[in-house]
């Protein structure tokens, strides 16, 4: 079953490499309102490991990883 969150802002990271991705969303995540939820969509494989461990560092959390063909799709809420 597919979970609906009540996205905040969406950011096309397409094409972006690492580290960019990463900081992109930690731009742009001080935007936003706490509990908010930023849409991240990337296509650098490395983005699979940078949000999760980019979100541990700052106190963030990745809410949900999806991959639709070439997109990987982060659902990522600022908790603080």
């Amino acid at each position: 079953m597919a979970e609906e969150y009540k996205v905040d802002m969406e950011l096309d990271l397409k094409g972006l490499l690492c580290p960019l991705p990463v900081v992109k969303v930690s731009q742009n995540i001080k935007t936003i309102p706490v509990g908010g939820i930023i849409k991240a969509v990337a296509t650098d494989i490395g983005a699979l490991a940078d949000f999760p461990s980019w979100a541990r560092t700052t106190g963030n959390e990745v809410l949900k990883t999806e991959r639709k063909d070439k997109d990987l799709i982060f659902y990522i809420k600022r908790m603080k």
